[in-house]
């Protein structure tokens, strides 16, 4: 594997232990964190950087921050996102001051949105969906990238902090949008410190990582500000169902968008990628191949919140005695009653929505 992540890509990552070695990350320890939620607990989150800085200020009651933005380009989201918001909800139960930016520039510069499709995509389901899995309103600041001039103008000042080698070697390529999007970025991680520097850290998917790393990087070249370098946790990605890729809107039959129809979202499972052998009476004798199998990938990273539960389905399906038949009708019903509930939840956020804190234009 080239030492490239790219954020715009689709690629699936075949080896979490070589990109740590890569990219020089640390490999995530539960441990030192208290209560880990079901990501930490299962290894869906692999890694991070900085992850002392956070798990001291936790446990010294210091401040610190977590933040992460919403792109609004669609009028659905997925379950990376539900990742995002579990580990955001995570660090803000743990006392961390909490940002949610929408990227309605990203969206404009890099895939043609405008600002007023942005800002109502985002007011009319993309916040509310946020809350609805598990976001908290009341202890969250909101701001539009186009409102936030003190991010505009760091995106310029950090601009003369890069050549355009250094970013091709985390990025691969130097578009102009590319540019404008990785610099926009820098400002947003760092702006909770514009006004207290404090430590943060940024929940992502992997494929985030370069931004995590350019910010960083600016942040050693500009230490006279005395800016915490920003850390994160970086987890797997939610294979799509085919299990070549990260789910992508590309391959919309093995991508299960949120919130979606169940009957759809059931209709996917069952055409997904399973272990299970070629016929029953070799899966009765040598059991399921799990690590091949996309269905329990999903129910382990988001449908069983239960370990007793999830470990007892492993045996069974692993020892041979659960068809990949009987794994698909338990993970349809799991995701049915996931749906309605998110449907619920996302319609009720929406009605609380003018009530939320915004950081206003200036």
């Amino acid at each position: 594997m080239a030492k490239i992540i790219d954020p715009w890509g689709t690629t699936l990552i075949e080896d979490y232990s070589k990109l740590i070695k890569d990219f020089h990350l640390e490999t995530f320890n539960p441990k030192i964190f208290p209560n880990p939620n079901r990501l930490m607990r299962r290894g869906v989150v692999f890694s991070g950087i900085g992850l002392k800085e956070i798990s001291d200020a936790i446990k010294n009651k210091k401040s610190f921050y977590v933040l992460s933005g919403i792109v609004p380009s669609g009028n659905k989201i997925h379950f990376g996102n539900k990742m995002v918001v579990e580990m955001i909800s995570y660090f803000q139960k743990q006392g961390a001051e909490t940002y949610i930016l929408v990227a309605d520039l990203e969206a404009e510069a890099a895939r043609g949105i405008s600002l007023e499709e942005g800002r109502k995509r985002a007011l009319k389901f993309h916040i509310p969906a946020y809350i609805a899995l598990g976001l908290d309103p009341k202890k969250t600041i909101f701001y539009f990238q186009s409102d936030n001039i003190d991010v505009m103008h760091a995106a310029y000042k950090y601009s003369k902090k890069i050549t355009e080698a250094q970013f091709k070697a985390l990025y691969g390529s130097a578009t102009p949008s590319k540019i404008f999007s990785a610099l926009t970025q820098v400002g947003d991680i760092l702006y909770p410190q514009f006004k207290k520097r404090m430590p943060g850290i940024i929940p992502v998917g992997v494929d985030q990582c370069p931004h995590i790393l350019l910010t960083r990087d600016i942040v050693n070249r500009i230490r006279k500000e005395k800016f915490f370098l920003p850390s994160a946790t970086f987890h797997k990605y939610t294979p799509s169902l085919n299990g070549h890729f990260k789910m992508s809107k590309s391959m919309p039959e093995s991508l299960i968008e949120l919130p979606e129809d169940p009957k759809i979202a059931c209709r996917k499972i069952k055409k997904a990628v399973t272990g299970g052998r070629d016929t029953l009476e070799e899966h009765r004798k040598y059991g399921a191949i799990i690590e091949k199998d996309m269905v329990f990938e999903l129910m382990k990273q988001h449908l069983i919140e239960d370990d007793n539960e999830l470990n007892h389905i492993y045996k069974e399906y692993k020892s041979g005695r659960m068809t990949s038949g009987e794994l698909k009708e338990i993970a349809c019903k799991k995701i049915t009653v996931f749906m309605i509930n998110l449907e619920k939840k996302i319609k009720k956020a929406r009605q609380n929505v003018n009530k939320l804190k915004f950081i206003k234009r200036g």
